[in-house]
């Protein structure tokens, strides 16, 4: 019996009956085949057919085109990942899989997005580099009226006490789902949570937070609420993030930690995280997204809109995480502050492989880390330390990213030109849009 034909047979035990075969498209919506157990490893081998052109689809539905994309002939192949299936808590008979998308003729397709991940995870192999990652899933829970689940205070036990039931249902259904939970807590916003959860392979937590995401939105509305995961979901008050956790290890020793360069880090940890920070403005437009991004990514937010790193300094962009003592050798990390939940997963996780890997291969420095919000900084003191500020706007990012030869390069030509399509499209109908229209559209994301 093959691993594939185990793996359903396995789900069959368990019940499942029909499987969702998901894939996060480039404007951060997860969209879904269905595929009848018995069809499973079917699909696995041959793939589902949907048109090409849902790798430009934007958020609203709308296609762009590009000189690869430009009728509506052609169709790709999703084939689900079985090693993947996870059967699904508080649902029964459903199983969730993600899927890799190929071409009819059995290629992988190069603008598929969690083949970028992959390409970048076997790039960091080959330079002798394991790679673990971890999202930070920010999420505001909204009643029928539109209204905040809780009023605070921030990470307060009373908003807990409040959705507690909520609480304990999320946390089963996640451990069944093979999910571990780092923490879970009430954030500083009216009716916003945060769920942390152990860091695994890249392409792996890519995966879990897709199935993490949908999981919250089918707990949440088991208590009539909607779970949201926009940047802004309440005007006037703070937005949601999506951060990344990264760690790089060689010989199975974690290279954030251990050395003699600053904040403890080795030669190469401190070259790996020099290219993320050195490339996050190119990036910008991959991991900010959409047009309500950048109301969230505001200075003293707490959102990293300069170019800056410190030690647990949660105004850098990039905040080096060095751990506790007991801890340090294993849990020394860095945390990207300015992804949120309206970027693809296994674009930004490919991104910063890849830039990290840039930075290495030029032995890139980083510049003094601070301790201060850069925002109070003259602009003479950011300028003699390296400090930027980030696009501040969507057409600022996109302009940024179509100059970066960094980001061609690591795209391949295709997915470039996919992503930047959709980001002008979205751009071009909702760059003036008013707050009410950009709030509706955020109910898409996840």
């Amino acid at each position: 019996m093959s691993d594939v034909s185990a793996r359903v047979k396995e789900l069959q035990q368990r019940g499942v009956r029909i499987v969702a075969c998901t894939f996060v498209d480039l404007a951060g919506v997860t969209r879904v085949k269905c595929v009848p157990i018995g069809r499973l490893d079917r699909a696995a081998a041959h793939g589902v057919g949907i048109s090409d052109l849902s790798a430009i689809y934007a958020i609203d539905d709308h296609i762009t085109t590009t000189s690869v994309y430009d009728s509506p002939s052609g169709d790709m192949r999703l084939r689900p990942d079985v090693s993947a299936a996870v059967a699904l808590h508080f649902a029964d008979g459903w199983a969730w899989a993600p899927v890799d998308q190929y071409s009819q003729e059995g290629e992988h397709k190069p603008d598929c997005p969690r083949g970028f991940t992959q390409r970048a995870a076997a790039a960091a192999q080959r330079r002798g580099l394991g790679v673990r990652m971890a999202y930070e899933v920010e999420f505001t829970l909204l009643d029928a009226a539109g209204e905040p689940a809780h009023r605070g205070p921030g990470y307060g036990m009373r908003a807990l006490t409040a959705h507690e039931s909520l609480a304990m249902e999320l946390v089963t259904a996640l451990s069944a789902q093979g999910i571990e939970v780092e923490q879970f807590h009430p954030e500083y916003a009216p009716g916003q949570f945060e769920v942390s959860v152990t860091p695994l392979d890249p392409v792996a937590a890519c995966d879990r937070l897709v199935l993490l995401r949908n999981t919250i939105t089918r707990v949440a509305g088991r208590h009539d609420l909607t779970a949201n995961f926009s940047p802004i979901v309440l005007p006037g008050e703070v937005g949601n993030g999506c951060h990344a956790h990264v760690s790089f290890s060689r010989d199975g020793a974690n290279v954030l930690t251990g050395g003699d360069r600053p904040a403890g880090l080795t030669a190469d940890g401190e070259s790996l995280l020099a290219g993320i920070l050195n490339r996050l403005p190119d990036m910008q437009a991959v991991l900010a997204p959409s047009v309500q991004s950048y109301e969230r990514l505001q200075p003293q937010h707490w959102s990293g809109s300069f170019t800056a790193w410190g030690v647990e300094n949660r105004e850098a962009a990039l905040r080096f995480c060095p751990g506790s003592a007991s801890l340090r050798s294993t849990g020394a990390n860095a945390e990207i502050k300015p992804i949120d939940g309206t970027a693809n997963p296994y674009l930004v996780a490919g991104l910063l492989i890849m830039s990290a890997l840039a930075g290495l291969a030029s032995e890139e420095e980083l510049p003094p880390p601070v301790r201060v919000d850069p925002a109070t900084m003259s602009e003479a003191d950011r300028e003699a330390g390296q400090i930027y500020r980030l696009p501040p706007d969507l057409a600022a990012a996109i302009e940024r990213a179509e100059r970066s030869a960094f980001l061609s390069d690591a795209f391949g030509k295709q997915l470039f030109d996919d992503v930047v399509a959709v980001r002008r499209f979205e751009l071009e109908h909702y760059g003036d849009a008013e707050s009410d229209v950009l709030l509706d559209l955020g109910r898409r994301y996840g």
